[in-house]
Order: structure tokens, then sequence, then C-alpha cells
């Protein structure tokens, strides 16, 4: 038999199935708090702290990577050895400047960049122990793709351990004069993986930080101008010596060119002696990156100068024509 049921009695029903509901879903929060209300905040304050401190932190590093005032040292810097010494030039051209801001813009883009990951990392672990996700598997799985990717990017890794040893030893910055073995030039920037330096002939070159095996600086603290002058071998050795010296001298009291020089020049003597020769050694030390305009222009001053004395240089003897071929 089916049973009818008037509006008013069938209303009564679906009141008393809300009432109901209503009176069991505090106890559904009551029972299940835990995972709809205590772990989404505790995630959520784990990320906001995360974001925080990372912000703090990398504020922090911003501040000590811009100097105080302009041309000081950035405070960053301040902890570390400055290999430059004698930079007047540097300074006059603005290259200290520069090479100071590169390194620690650099280093502190590093920081940064650790601070980063390591909060980041943290924060991950966090939030997945919040939600009772077993870490052991995972930590193993990551360690193994992490020794995988290591051997797959060794290279790279070595350009970003070499470089950050770089950096902070300062071996050369930017506006140094530097030898790699293969190219010879100016650097004009230096990042944790590659520098970019230019040679004599205006060629840019790209190399990599962790394929150096061994770096000579050509304008860190002070240069040396060696001049081996050649004359004949039967020329006054103490009158060109001495014709020498007085023009280094000259040279050296002179208003455009005293500032190149940071010691009073040198004659050392016979350098070398042959039956067609002699060469005699001059020295001077200059400040870096002088060394060459020095020399080029001690070059000719010696030049015309024992010209003028009619000492004469070696000329090496031309080759013999050799017997002459056989007529036919």
């Amino acid at each position: 038999m089916r049973t009818f049921l008037c509006p008013m009695a069938r209303l009564s029903i679906v009141s008393s199935d809300r009432r109901h509901a209503l009176l069991t879903l505090p106890k559904y929060l009551h029972e299940h708090s835990r995972v709809l209300i205590e772990i989404p905040i505790r995630i959520v304050v784990i990320i906001l702290v995360a974001l925080i401190f990372r912000a703090i932190l990398v504020r922090m590093i911003n501040r000590a990577v811009r100097p105080i005032r302009v041309g000081e040292v950035p405070r960053i810097l301040r902890p570390f050895k400055e290999r430059v010494e004698n930079s007047a030039l540097l300074e006059s051209t603005g290259l200290l400047s520069e090479r100071r801001d590169q390194r620690a813009a650099t280093i502190g883009s590093v920081l940064k960049s650790g601070v980063s990951f390591t909060v980041l990392v943290i924060a991950f672990l966090l939030v997945l122990s919040e939600l009772g996700i077993d870490l052991a598997p995972f930590i193993a799985g990551t360690s193994i793709v992490g020794v995988a990717l290591g051997f797959g990017a060794q290279n790279v890794v070595k350009d970003f351990l070499s470089g950050m040893f770089m950096m902070l030893e300062d071996q050369y910055g930017v506006g140094d004069v530097i030898d790699f073995d293969k190219a010879v030039g100016t650097v004009e920037a230096v990042g944790l993986r590659t520098t970019r330096l230019r040679d004599n002939n205006g060629t840019v070159w790209y190399v990599c930080n962790g394929e150096v095996v061994r770096v000579g600086n050509k304008s860190q603290g002070y240069a040396q101008v060696v001049l081996d002058v050649p004359i004949a071998a039967t020329a006054d050795i103490s009158a060109a010596s001495s014709a020498m010296l007085a023009v280094a001298q000259q040279l050296h009291g002179e208003q455009a060119w005293a500032e190149a020089f940071l010691g009073e020049p040198e004659v050392q003597g016979v350098e070398q002696l042959t039956r067609e020769e002699t060469v005699i050694r001059l020295v001077a030390r200059v400040r870096p990156v002088e060394q060459w305009r020095v020399a080029r222009e001690l070059r000719r001053r010696i030049r015309e100068r024992l010209d003028r004395m009619d000492i004469e240089s070696h000329l090496p003897a031309e080759p013999s024509a050799g017997p002459a071929p056989p007529t036919a």
C-alpha cells in the first residue's frame, strides 16, 4: 500500500533532516579538524614564514652588495682580500668601480640563489611532513637524481665552483690584462661560468672558468718594462749604457710620464754577448697596463739617441747566396 503524506508532513521530515545535518556537521568538523583546519593553516604559515624569511635575507644581501657611497668598497667585499694595488689608473677610468660592482653582484647573486634554494627546500620538506608523506623514499630518490645530474653536468658545476673561488680570491677582474694560455686580452666581464676578454685584434674570447689551468695577470700590483737593446759588438758599451739610462731618466722626469713610473729606471748591464752583438738590458717598474706604452716610447727615444751618437745596432748578416747553379 502506498502511504500518502500531506505537504505539512513532508515539510516536517525535510526540516528534521536539516536539523540532523546541522547537528552532525560540528561533530564531523571536530573529528576531522586536523585535516580540514589545522594542517592547511600550518602549511600556509610555513609558506608565509619561508617567503618572509627569504625576503629579509635577500634584502640584507642587496644592501651588502650596494656601496654606502659612490666609489666605496661594497660591504660584502670588505671581508675578502682585494688584489688591486696602485689602482689610480683603474680608478680614473672607472674600471675599478665596475670591477668591484661586478664582483659584488656575482657574489650577491650566488648568496641569494643559495638562500632561496635552502629556504624553499626546507619549506617544501616541512609541508610534506605536515601532509604525512614519508620523506625517506623521497630523499633517497632525490639523492639518486642529484647524483645523476651531477655526473651529467659536472663540467657546469666545475665552471661554477672555479668561478666562485676566482671571485672570492680576486684573481682578476674587469680591466685586467690576463693570459689564459690560448687567449690574451683585456677582461670585459667576469661571471661564475665564463670570463669574457678582448684581445689586441678586437676578437672577443669566452673562456669557461673550469677549463682554466693557469692564468697570468699582467696588470696586478705593478708591471715591469724590460728592454733588451742590441748594439754592435764593437760599440762602446759604457757610452751606450749611459745613453740608455739618460733617456729613461729624462722620460721619468717629464710630467706627462712621471705618473706611469713606480721607481727609478735602471740599466742592469750586459744581458748577452756574442761575436756579432752585445745586448744591454734596461728595467723600469711602472703602473699596471702602462708597460707597453712606456716601452714603446723608450724604444723610440733610445733608438734616436743611439743614432745621434753613431752607435750602431747589430744587423744580422745576410745569408750567403751559395754556390752558383751549374750551367748547361
